[in-house]
């Protein structure tokens, strides 16, 4: 079995966003010489997500309403975590819900992905670098 590790960095201009990494992740695998496996993807940082989902713009506004109604960024005093001098305690809260990783199989050297599915880095705490992490398991 072999195994390939790539680090993408992000750096979003704003507070929050979601990016789509299909192709970069699609260059990993490609550069991997993977054909038959395991491609994980996940976010190196506890304020951001990766999730796989649609591609529609709709979609992600609806993501960024519902989850500000989960949990608004204000009051920043809402939140205990806020007390350590951070103002980031609804971007913990947005990632938990979001999630950490996905995990997509490869089959034929492509990722084996429904119809409309792509890989999202998600970003609930930006205006900094953050890592997210390709791993790649297979033959």
């Amino acid at each position: 079995m072999r195994s390939y590790r790539q680090e993408l960095w992000f750096e979003l201009p704003g507070r929050r966003g979601f990016v789509n990494i299909t192709p970069q992740v699609e260059k990993c695998l490609k550069e991997s010489g993977i054909t038959e496996g395991l491609c994980l993807v996940n976010a190196m940082h506890i304020t951001a997500s990766v999730f796989i989902n649609d591609n529609e713009g709709g979609l992600h506004q609806d993501y960024e309403h519902w989850l500000e109604k989960l949990a608004p960024h204000e009051p920043v005093s809402q939140y205990l975590h806020n007390r350590t001098g951070e103002d980031n305690g609804d971007a913990h809260l947005k990632r938990q819900v979001m999630g950490r990783e996905i995990v997509a199989a490869v089959t034929g050297g492509k990722l084996d992905f429904g119809p409309w599915e792509q890989i999202f880095y998600g970003e609930f705490d930006g205006r900094r670098k953050k890592r997210v992490l390709v791993k790649i398991i297979g033959e």
